[in-house]
């Protein structure tokens, strides 16, 4: 029961690494990639509806997305959902599909999408605090002997320090990713 503690936590931390990736993955870098309309909603019949359950999403070429709806009918629809995501790109409506020319990325944009990068990343290490904070409190209500919790908090803080690490490596690659030309 009491290795429990440590595994649960772990377990989570690797739940908030997984999502700070995912997350990652809606940030462009220059590259079409189907993932940045993630979060795009379109307005289907009246109803919020994320675009990647009205459409196909491809990548054509390396700086173009292709989105063929299977509905033809909620092309404006899309259109106007990409438009207010304000992803920072124009759709183009050619009757039957919809499609992206990605734009080169200017300095400015550079640096404002490293600022996101940064405060996905601390939203992620807030996240491992509050996993390591859950735990020390389960391990304190254990009412286990003092030289044990202690233990078992510092193999808590061991795993925080570790998964930190992890979240600043990647914070590092996709910064690298994002500001390279």
């Amino acid at each position: 029961m009491e290795e429990n503690y440590i595994e649960i936590a772990e377990e989570k931390m690797l739940k908030a690494l997984e999502n700070l990736e995912k997350r990652f993955t809606t940030v462009r870098a220059g590259r079409a990639n189907p993932n940045v309309l993630d979060g795009v909603m379109v307005s289907y019949y009246g109803v919020d509806t994320p675009l990647k359950q009205l459409a196909t999403i491809s990548v054509p070429e390396a700086r173009q997305l292709l989105i063929k709806p299977f509905d033809r009918s909620c092309l404006h629809a899309i259109e106007k959902g990409i438009f207010e995501a304000d992803l920072g790109f124009t759709p183009n409506n050619d009757g039957e599909t919809v499609r992206i020319v990605i734009p080169p990325l200017t300095e400015d944009r550079r640096k404002e999408l490293a600022k996101q990068v940064k405060a996905m990343g601390e939203d992620a290490k807030v996240a491992i605090r509050n996993i390591r904070r859950e735990a020390m409190e389960d391990i304190e209500k254990a009412k286990m002997p003092e030289d044990v919790e202690k233990a078992k908090d510092k193999e808590v803080q061991d795993l925080v320090n570790e998964y930190n690490k992890k979240i600043e490596e990647m914070l590092k690659e996709k910064e690298e990713e994002l500001m390279s030309v």
